[in-house]
């Protein structure tokens, strides 16, 4: 039997879409709440779009999607408002409180659900997760450590290790063996083999990484991916085609399910891998093939390791699961993501739309899949 989450007032239920967020990445964030509103069945759901500022700062936000839309010339952001939105639990209820300096606060109501469309750190990382947990919210997406897990791409090898999933080689550094010891860094790198990638052990959509083809680039990459995380995986390159595979939450006690997996081709010129500007800035840099072209052993291995991947780390509601596929046949797991792009023209959703779900479709799925689940332990 499934629960009456409807408002009384509209007779539907209240999502809080929340976006923007303190990472690096809250120009994503902005343009992916920007397709989810554009496409979340208002007919179905009452709509509250809540940004997250830089600072820190939760405000009401607008519901026009052209205002955080994506372009080269400008990054949207949410900016710093005079009046904070807070959730608290008031008779019961799951509240959004307006506050402004020297005024009575405002409720807005209750919250049936949250869509936390946060991407990175202090918002795919568990952080706000933990959050929604405390205030007994429900939630889309992977819970507090799932997303942790997911977020921190040195833990995500070792938990994809301990379930049997081939794992390329790599080296993880801390902020001390790189100040204390650079040259023994140096060296672990060189027995990796050139060509690496340095990364960022805790941000996503590509930022701060760089492909080193030689010891002399090293440090230079190291201290761009600094910037972003002080903790960094250094990856040994691995000659193959870049996989992907969605993963949704089965319902109740159904196992995860998985979309057709999709290759990307990037366009050829300045961008050496799929990086920020190929995924969301430049049109044409970047192309998706759904079903990749594979035989269909191979992509039903795709699509079994996927739903592994999705299973080790305890992910909920969506995660898109990465591979490389190599000349001699073998999958090799890059990375999960927990809160994949989720824009119209991202993988994630282009992939279930070329397995038979459509965007809003997807979307109502999720929703519902976060509106049945227990909160708490589960």
């Amino acid at each position: 039997m499934v629960t009456d989450h409807s408002t009384p007032a509209t007779g539907r239920p209240r999502v809080a879409v929340l976006f923007g967020g303190r990472s690096s990445e809250h120009a994503v964030s902005c343009v992916t709440a920007a397709g989810v509103m554009g496409a979340i069945d208002k007919n179905k759901y009452e709509v509250i779009p809540i940004g997250i500022a830089k600072s820190g700062q939760w405000v009401l936000a607008s519901g026009d999607t052209s205002q955080w839309s994506l372009s080269s010339a400008a990054l949207p952001e949410v900016a710093p408002s005079g009046k904070t939105v807070t959730l608290a639990e008031v008779g019961g209820e799951h509240q959004l409180i307006v506050t402004e300096p020297n005024a009575v606060p405002q409720e807005l109501g209750s919250v049936d659900v949250v869509f936390p469309l946060l991407h990175g750190p202090w918002g795919e990382d568990g952080t706000i997760q933990g959050l929604l947990e405390l205030s007994d919210t429900r939630y889309v997406g992977a819970g507090v450590l799932a997303s942790a897990v997911g977020m921190d791409k040195h833990f995500m090898k070792v938990v994809f290790e301990s379930a049997g999933l081939s794992v390329g080689p790599y080296i993880a550094v801390t902020d001390r063996q790189w100040l204390t010891d650079a040259e023994a860094v140096r060296k672990r790198v060189d027995k990796l083999g050139f060509p690496v990638f340095v990364k960022p052990a805790r941000a996503g959509s590509s930022m701060g990484i760089s492909k080193v083809d030689s010891l002399e680039g090293l440090d230079a990459a190291i201290e761009e991916a600094r910037r972003q995380d002080l903790k960094l995986v250094i990856e040994a390159g691995i000659v193959g085609r870049e996989i992907e595979c969605a993963v949704l939450q089965g319902r109740g006690t159904e196992a995860p399910r998985t979309s057709m997996p999709g290759e990307i081709a990037v366009a050829a010129g300045e961008h050496q891998f799929y990086d920020f500007a190929a995924k969301y800035v430049e049109d044409g840099a970047a192309a998706l093939s759904c079903p990749a072209d594979m035989p269909e052993e191979a992509i039903s291995r795709v699509r079994e390791l996927a739903a592994v991947a999705f299973d080790a780390v305890g992910a909920e509601g969506l995660s898109r699961v990465d591979f490389f596929y190599t000349t001699a046949g073998e999958l090799v797991i890059n990375e999960i993501n927990t809160m994949p792009g989720f824009t119209p023209k991202s993988m994630y959703p282009q992939m279930w739309a070329a397995s038979g779900l459509a965007y809003g479709e997807l979307i109502d799925e999720l929703i519902h899949l976060a509106l049945t689940r227990k909160t708490g332990l589960r």
